[in-house]
Order: C-alpha cells, then structure tokens, then sequence
C-alpha cells in the first residue's frame, strides 16, 4: 500500500484498503475557519447532537476576515466564539491568539504524522508534510464529522511526483510545486493523493514542505502527502501534543501515474494569470509593472518565508510605483521575525507590516485590489477576481522574487538587486 492507503486503512478498522473504496475512516482533528465554521455550527445543531464527540479535536480558527472587517465578518465570528464556550472547545483561537490557520496547527503541533484531517478549507492538505493525510471537506461534512467523529471518503488513487538534482539559488518550494502544476495542468491530479519524493525532497526544510503540500489541491488534488522522516521527527518531536506515527509507502505500492522532474532545470517560477498552471520563468517576466506584493499566507508566512524576503529588500526601499504588505503567518512567528529584526528590515524599506490574516489572499480585506492593478504575492491562488476587482491582475511567486520586485517595480529576480 502507499502511505495513503495506510493511514485510511488504520483510521478505518481495516488491514487494507485500495484505491476506489469507500470507506468510513475516523477523524484526528476537523477544521474550520470563520468562513466556513457558521454553516457547519448550523447544520451541527439539526443534527440534534448536543455536544461535539472531543472538545479537543475540533478546532475553529477565525483567520479569513479576522480581525473583522466589517459587521457581517463581526457576526461570523461571533458565532464561532459563542459557538467554542458552549462546547468549551479547546482548538478556539480568538484574535491575538490565533494565526493562519494552515501555519498555526503544524507550529502548535496539533497535527502530527499518521493524523486523518479534515477542514472546511481547501488547503487543509497543507499538513501532508507532516506525512498525514489532510483534505479539505465542506461545511456539512464537518459538522457531521464534529457529531460523530467519523468523515467518508473514497480512497483516493496516489500519483508519484520525484525531484531529483540540486535547486538553483533562491528556488524553493513554491517554484517546484509551480512548475509541476504547470507541467500537469490545475486538474492534473484530479480527486489524487499526490505523494512528493526523491533527493531534493529528502533534503527540502519543512517548510518548503508545507509550501508544496499547501498547493497539491491548485493540481486538482485531493492530498499532497511526503513520506515523514529524520527532518520531519527533528520538527514535530519538541511540539507533537499527542503520539504520532511514521507511514511509509511499500515499494510494490501501485500509483496512478509517476512524474520526475531534474531541479537543476527548475528556475525562479511566476504564475501568470488567471491559473496557478500559467507559469513561466520569473527572468521572463521583466515587462510586468507591479502596483501591490504581498507576502505571507498560508503558502509562504513562515519564518523563513519572511528571512529570505528580507535578505533580499534589506538596506533598499519599496519602489515608490508599489505597496507591499507583509503578514506573518502567526503570532509566534510575527515575535520571532521582530526579535531576528526582520520587521525592521521591512518596514525601514517602507513595507506595511500586519497582524496574522488570510485578508488579502481571497480579496478580504488589507489589500484588496482596485480595477487594473497587477499584484504580486506569495499566496497560491490567481483566479479571476482572486484578490479584487475582477479586472485586476494576480501573479504567484515565492518570497525571493516577490521582494526583489517590490524594489524593482516590476517583475524581477534578486540578482537583479545585487542578491
């Protein structure tokens, strides 16, 4: 079996499960945000249950329009505070307290490897770093899961992508999973448990991890999943809040299909609009002005998000044509970047620095964009409308080129600002 039918099979009472079956598989922790959490806290309730089955495995995060952005966001979120005292849910993580969902539970260690996730949010698949199985539901499959602490799911088939070769200079994570979606297309993996692996993956931080898993469902994928090791038990072993258990996929495991890619040919990638499969080569995008960067995100806020973006900006100023909005993926992240000097480096280039919120990313709020502005950000989504008015542009970038085009005012690289 592959590691993702492993995890299903244990979740599900099972020796062995295959591709194509569907089975009810036990939860480890179920998600929402205050987008999502609303519809799932009222249709919680027809369900006549009076209470959730773990006040420990449900976690509710208000993080899309928080802070509120207005009445109706107000009122969300109010729901899903009244909501946690009533349960007296453990997983509430109120304003001040909270961060981007996505960063937040892998850094307070409430996933953790073998888990079985489900959230009312796409990118819940974000925690297949870890080497869990984690896919995003609807708000009515979480209110079931919130009653009974079972979800159904078709097993789905694996498809094996394989990086092999050392990464160019400032190439990450993003660039990798940019590049294959531009490769297989943004439904290429349709309903797939993409299981990432080779050399350049064994060798790759986590947090470039998080940031490829993070964009498995940008394939059409239902899981991005990475086999746990030593840089995996070296990350979860001080903050894992309960035991957790390494899956691997067996040799004679069956896959769908099996993509390998040389990251010596892998360049500083930029997603065009209005997909995330629009790639091309940052170097070629030089005629692109720029009104607004963004970095941060449930992609790229991490703490080393944020380091390779100021290495790049420091001692240079945002170019007078731009804005450009940093956000700390979470509260501990936000302190430590402060105590690096990270927010300094920032804001001395004439950044605007913000508290933890997925705001701009789904055109919320903080940096929502006018008729015709191009933005830049490190987020994973670039549709049409994506972060504004439907007129407006959007390209994806990693932190390194994001910040060298703050400088430029246009589309560029670091080694167009002497990095």
């Amino acid at each position: 079996m592959t590691i993702t039918e492993k995890i299903f099979a244990a979740h599900s009472g099972r020796k062995e499960v295959s591709a194509g079956e569907l089975v009810n598989a036990k939860v480890d922790l179920i998600l929402a945000n205050d987008i999502t959490a609303p519809i799932a806290i009222q249709e919680f309730k027809k369900t006549g249950a009076k209470d959730v089955f773990d006040r420990s495995r449900v976690a509710f995060i208000p993080d899309h329009f928080a802070p509120q952005k207005d009445i109706k966001a107000a009122e969300q979120c109010k729901m899903l505070r009244e909501f946690s005292r009533d349960q007296r849910l453990e997983l509430y993580f109120e304003v001040g307290r909270m961060g981007i969902e996505h960063a937040l539970l892998p850094e307070q260690g409430l996933v953790v490897p073998g888990d079985m996730v489900i959230g009312a949010d796409s990118h819940t698949c974000t925690y297949g770093a870890l080497g869990a199985f984690a896919t995003g539901v609807g708000s009515t499959d979480v209110a079931s899961a919130m009653a009974t602490g079972e979800c159904w799911f078709k097993v789905p088939e694996s498809m094996r992508f394989i990086y092999s070769g050392r990464l160019n200079k400032w190439v990450g994570g993003k660039d990798l999973i940019l590049h294959t979606i531009g490769d297989i297309g943004v439904d290429g993996a349709l309903y797939m448990a993409m299981e990432f692996e080779g050399d350049a993956i064994r060798s790759l931080p986590m947090y470039g991890r998080l940031t490829i898993c993070n964009m498995a469902i940008e394939a059409g994928g239902k899981s991005g999943i990475i086999v746990p090791d030593s840089i995996t038990e070296d990350y979860v072993r001080a903050r894992a809040k309960r035991p957790y258990q390494f899956y691997t996929s067996d040799s004679s495991a069956g896959y769908a299909e099996t993509r390998e890619y040389d990251c010596s040919k892998i360049p500083l990638t930029v997603a065009c609009p209005h997909l995330p499969s629009n790639t091309r080569p940052a170097g070629e995008l030089s005629d692109i002005s720029i009104d607004q960067v963004v970095i941060g995100s449930c992609t790229n806020g991490r703490l080393e998000d944020l380091r390779e973006a100021a290495e790049v900006i420091k001692g240079r100023k945002v170019n007078p044509n731009v804005r450009m909005i940093v956000f700390p993926a979470t509260q501990q992240i936000y302190k430590a970047a402060m105590k690096e000097g990270l927010i300094d480096i920032f804001i001395d280039a004439e950044a605007a620095v913000s508290t933890p919120t997925c705001g701009p990313c789904l055109g919320g709020h903080m940096g929502v964009l006018a008729k015709g502005e191009k933005a830049i950000a490190t987020t994973n989504r670039n549709f049409v409308g994506r972060m504004g008015h439907p007129e407006s542009e959007v390209y994806l970038s990693g932190p390194a080129v994001a910040a060298a085009t703050a400088v430029l005012g246009r589309i560029g690289v670091p080694e167009e600002v002497g990095k």
